[in-house]
């Protein structure tokens, strides 16, 4: 059935800023639950449908061989801590986590939390962060049951299996138990503007709150944690350039948090507590961070002592502190390695865990105990799926915990490549590469490009299954290393960002450029995919380049940056300030207005455009996409189609379910797939 072409209203509305005017004919979109914008929104869905009707059959095709590489009841290896081992499984058919223990070494599982049961009755159900409080005998957990990030804070009793009815609701999702069992200490959102913006205890038992703290500065948010030791809680406040902690005793949580350092402009730092005294990671005089300690707190920067350097060459991202060893996660060249260090010793050269793949990733991974010998990692490559190793701290010596298995996958058939573009300044780009085995050597192929550049977030050239279904097609798959990243070090993401942003849509262009003139790309098969940030992305260089692209993915895309920027009543839109800059002065407001996606559509051949986003979405709201695929329709010069789809039930993060999931990639393959067999208008 045809359906056709969604044509929205327009109506006159006028943006006055900085004596300028904006006109924004799609600007009654955000009505938000109107009449006119749910009926808008139900006849973009049915076009949606309608355009992709004829890949049912393939998108049912894709979804059962991506489903056919999961193997259904995995489980992750467990965690040992105190008498029990930790771990979360799966069981066949479901689409949620079971969280369980066991006796250390072995025996009767015990399943603390069975998120299939929880979600029943439920569109969307996210747990994230279960804590176990400090006796073992109580969980604690955040659930999100609309996909807005507004997570409701719950407990149940191992001993009883009771969950309790008291919840705190409108949570960041981010909480720590107190040394008393009862008591958390919760991270609260603004309710609308969703801001981190302040810490209250919170009675399990009797539900009283009480604020422990409140953020009075907008652009700073909060989070808290716990060290590996157990002996402090650190509230720290960040902005995108500066941080403060504050130290809480676990025993006593309604206690005045204590400041370690006092926030300083362009100062980012972090804290952690080694029984002995304080480790400090900060990027004061380093801006690839250095390893400091400190005997005292609070603790002047004075009292800091070095114990790892800044090295322009390392990018140290975070670290661990165990009883005896210091675990360090380090990006050096584009690709992360682990350094172990031994407390006595901390200046001495350490042991270095590195893979010797062309591309890869490796970082920690879930280590409950202070007290060890040992400590998890894993690593996976473009073509090895995950592994998780125990590595031996005072050897750095590796065995192999467990390997994902993934049904169907034969390595031997893939390989991956790290190659390098160059950019329009001559900045070298890194990106990692997978394809079939001798893609290098053979003909141009069609490829699919993702990027995203932002935040300074870097794109990891991990594994991942749901690709092969393309790379089997006769597809390679690239990830642009791009600057916005943090790929090569904080200068990378520096030069992605504020008034260097452009670099980031111009960097993602110059690596399909190398592609195509490499070889390795069919120039008229080059697609390209990204979300959120990486939305903004695809908006902007196809603004810049449409001719580059046979199509593009659009997830939850952040297109409309102007309007956005200037709405203080919008989630993040003041803490953004320091990534995007601030849009009521003139410089960022020109700056920004020159690549926002909304903004800069044009009369122009645009690609094959698949839109999609969450009605929930807390990050990105609805209308962004809705009004940028409107104005798209309005422009174009080729009858190339523009769908946009909403999931009414989601958010940021799209389906809560596994295999609901794996639906909407396989949405998305399908997309491509049909796309690459229509006449391309130019």
């Amino acid at each position: 059935m045809n359906i056709q072409i969604p044509k929205p209203d327009r109506k006159e509305h006028r943006h006055e800023h900085l004596g300028e005017v904006r006109l924004d004919p799609y600007f009654w979109m955000r009505e938000r639950d109107s009449e006119a914008v749910l009926k808008h929104l139900k006849s973009e869905n049915d076009y949606f449908e309608s355009v992709l009707g004829e890949t049912k059959e393939l998108q049912a095709q894709l979804f059962g061989e991506m489903k056919g590489r999961v193997k259904e009841d995995d489980s992750l290896p467990p965690s040992p801590y105190a008498e029990f081992e930790y771990y979360t499984r799966f069981e066949t058919g479901k689409e949620y986590q079971i969280y369980c223990r066991r006796p250390r070494g072995g025996g009767p599982e015990e399943i603390l939390l069975n998120v299939n049961e929880l979600a029943v009755g439920m569109s969307y159900c996210d747990v994230s962060g279960i804590k176990l409080s400090p006796d073992c005998e109580k969980i604690a957990f955040a659930l999100d049951r609309v996909g807005r990030r507004l997570f409701s804070i719950c407990t149940k009793n191992l001993k009883t299996g009771e969950i309790s009815k008291v919840e705190l609701e409108g949570s960041a999702g981010n909480f720590e138990w107190a040394g008393d069992n009862r008591t958390l200490l919760v991270v609260m959102k603004h309710p609308e503007t969703l801001r981190y913006e302040k810490c209250v205890s919170f009675d399990s038992v009797s539900g009283e709150q009480k604020l422990v703290y409140f953020e009075p500065d907008e652009i700073f948010g909060l989070h808290i944690s716990k060290s590996l030791n157990s002996k402090s809680l650190f509230l720290t406040a960040f902005s995108f350039d500066s941080a403060e902690a504050r130290r809480l005793d676990p025993m006593l949580p309604n206690a005045e948090p204590v400041v370690f350092l006092p926030r300083e402009t362009k100062h980012e730092y972090s804290v952690s507590d080694g029984g002995d005294g304080y480790y400090v990671l900060s990027n004061w005089q380093a801006e690839n961070f250095r390893l400091m300690w400190t005997p005292q707190y609070p603790a002047p920067k004075e009292t800091w002592q070095e114990v790892v350097p800044h090295n322009p060459e390392v990018f140290i991202e975070g670290f661990t502190v165990f009883k005896t060893h210091l675990v360090l996660e380090e990006r050096f060249a584009g690709l992360t390695r682990l350094r172990i260090l031994d407390r006595r010793d901390p200046k001495g050269a350490g042991r270095v865990v590195s893979f010797p793949d062309p591309t890869y990733v490796t970082a920690t991974s879930t280590n409950l105990e202070y007290d060890t010998a040992v400590f998890r990692l894993s690593y996976s490559s473009p073509v090895q799926p995950q592994t998780w190793y125990d590595c031996e701290l005072t050897t750095g010596a590796l065995t192999v915990v467990k390997k994902t298995e993934v049904p169907t996958f034969d390595a031997s058939k893939y390989e991956c490549a790290r190659i390098w573009a160059k950019a329009e300044d001559g900045t070298l780009i890194p990106m990692s590469i997978v394809g079939q085995k001798g893609f290098q050597k053979g003909k141009p192929r069609p490829t699919l490009i993702y990027g995203y550049g932002s935040y300074g977030y870097s794109v990891e050239p991990r594994f991942g299954s749901n690709i092969f279904s393309l790379i089997d097609r006769g597809f390679t798959y690239a990830i642009a290393h791009i600057r916005g990243g943090s790929d090569l070090g904080r200068a990378w993401y520096e030069k992605g960002r504020m008034m260097f942003k452009k670099n980031t849509f111009s960097d993602f262009n110059s690596c399909t450029d190398h592609l195509i003139q490499s070889g390795l790309a069919d120039p008229d098969q080059v697609f390209a995919m990204g979300g959120s940030a990486g939305g903004l992305l695809m908006g902007a260089v196809i603004n810049l380049r449409p001719e580059l692209y046979r199509g593009i993915v659009a997830q939850v895309p952040f297109v409309d940056v102007v309007n956005t920027m200037l709405d203080a009543s919008i989630p993040l839109t003041t803490a953004e300030y320091e990534q995007w800059g601030n849009p009521n002065e003139k410089p960022a407001y020109d700056y920004i207005k020159s690549y926002s996606p909304y903004d800069n559509v044009r009369p122009a051949a645009y690609p094959h455009i698949y839109i999609e986003t969450g009605y929930h979405d807390s990050q990105v709201q609805y209308w962004e996409p809705a009004k940028w695929a409107a104005r798209l329709r309005d422009e174009k010069t080729t009858p190339n189609v523009v769908i946009f789809r909403t999931n009414m039930e989601a958010g940021h993060g799209g389906a809560s379910g596994r295999f609901e999931r794996l639906k909407e990639i396989a949405s998305e393959y399908a997309f491509i797939l049909w796309a690459k067999t229509q006449p391309r208008a130019r």
